[in-house]
C-alpha cells in the first residue's frame, strides 16, 4: 500500500479510536500523541517525510488498548506485503 495511502487509513483508525487529529509543523520533535482535559490529541508532524509520519502514528495506536490492533496490523502489514 503506498504511504500516503496507509497514512489516511491510519488517521481514521484514530479518529475511530477517539483521537482528534492535528496535523501541524513540528520540526522533528517525537512528540505525537497525548490526553488533554480527557481529549485524546493526535499530532501529525508536517515536517515529516509520509512513511516516518506512517511510523509516529502507528507507533501512538500500537500503545493505545482502545484501538483496533487486528485492523492496525492489517494496515501496517500491507505495506510489507507490497515491498515483498
Amino acid at each position: 500500500m503506498h504511504p500516503v495511502r496507509q497514512l489516511k487509513q491510519l488517521l481514521l483508525l484514530a479518529q475511530q479510536a477517539g483521537y482528534q487529529i492535528r496535523q501541524e509543523w513540528l520540526e522533528g520533535v517525537s512528540f505525537a500523541g497525548c490526553r488533554l482535559g480527557g481529549r485524546k490529541l493526535l499530532f501529525v508532524d508536517l515536517a515529516l517525510e509520509t512513511p516516518e509520519q506512517v511510523e509516529q502514528v502507528a507507533q501512538v495506536l500500537l500503545s493505545d488498548p482502545e484501538v483496533d490492533q487486528h485492523r492496525l496490523a492489517q494496515i501496517l502489514g500491507s505495506s510489507d506485503k507490497q515491498a515483498a
